[in-house]
């Protein structure tokens, strides 16, 4: 089975991450792997990307006209490769060795269509001792509570997802809408709408490989509170939208909620009580602003998309 993994840049300042990206995906130890580089429309960045990658026979390089967005370059990406298998990752990402070899397994042994992996942070400042694990979503790692191991899933994340390319052309790659719907640049969630469609169209989901995982760089910017409430907003905002636009979209956070006000809160508040400390109770805390942000975002999202 052969894989084709689509990797999309853009930015100049960005250039060293994207090569540790590339680098991660042709060192991996799956054997039978295409790396497909799309640039989005900066010509500095395709003539560097053509003079360090471009001479090898398992890489396609591509630039766009102009700057297209991720969700085009990403199809645009899929219609060059030519594996059966495409899977997407972002140039601020880092795969493990055997990310790839552990998807493939998914596809042979359980016949997958799509199959995803576990986002881990790499933290490239300290650590804000403040966000609750329940919340890294906010930063692109996998919280705590999204699956229990191994099984189907609506989607993973935009920067360790897959698909068998035949189903991923056929449902017609990533609506290129999403993030500039009706002028509206804070819609988020493109692998989330294409994963709803393929449920509708195959009756099935994701199928989760917690072993095949990515990390993602965590900036300093990223974890300043005020960049992690924004993105709270904004991220309820878009579940709303995404419940507008993709009516079956809804199931999963509406379960973790549930986990979340259920299971972890009582279980932080007990931790608290029983080991009192600054850090469990900023957290406990910051579980419960964070809620409100995202509840706020999404009513906001209500009266936006009557």
């Amino acid at each position: 089975m052969d894989v084709s993994v689509v990797l999309c840049t853009y930015d100049t300042d960005a250039y060293d991450d994207f090569c540790e990206a590339a680098t991660s995906v042709l060192e991996q130890t799956y054997d039978d792997v295409e790396l497909v580089v799309v640039v989005d429309g900066t010509d500095a960045v395709h003539e560097r990307v053509l003079e360090d990658f471009g001479d090898r026979d398992d890489v396609v390089v591509h630039c766009n006209d102009k700057n297209m967005g991720l969700l085009a370059s990403r199809n645009r990406g899929a219609e060059l490769a030519t594996g059966d298998v495409v899977a997407f990752i972002d140039d601020d990402a880092v795969a493990d060795e055997q990310w790839l070899e552990s998807l493939v397994d998914a596809y042979e042994e359980k016949n997958a269509i799509a199959a995803g992996g576990k986002m881990t942070p790499r933290w490239t400042a300290d650590h804000p001792d403040f966000l609750p694990e329940e919340f890294y979503w906010l930063v692109g790692v996998t919280h705590r509570g999204f699956a229990d191991g191994p099984g189907e899933v609506r989607n993973t994340f935009g920067s360790n997802i897959s698909f068998r390319r035949d189903v991923f052309l056929n449902l017609e790659g990533f609506d290129t809408d999403i993030g500039g719907r009706k002028g509206d640049k804070n819609l988020q969630g493109g692998e989330t709408e294409l994963c709803a469609r393929m449920q509708r169209k195959y009756g099935r989901g994701v199928w989760y490989v917690p072993e095949a995982e990515v990390e993602h760089k965590v900036f300093r910017y990223r974890t300043d509170p005020t960049w992690l409430l924004e993105r709270a907003f904004w991220q309820g905002y878009s579940k709303r939208a995404m419940e507008t636009l993709v009516p079956d979209s809804s199931n999963e956070e509406s379960e973790f909620l549930g986990k979340l006000l259920l299971k972890y809160v009582p279980e932080r508040t007990r931790r608290l009580t029983d080991d009192p400390s600054i850090g469990r109770a900023t957290r406990l805390l910051a579980l419960f602003v964070f809620t409100a942000v995202v509840g706020v975002g999404y009513l906001y999202g209500v009266v936006r998309y009557r």
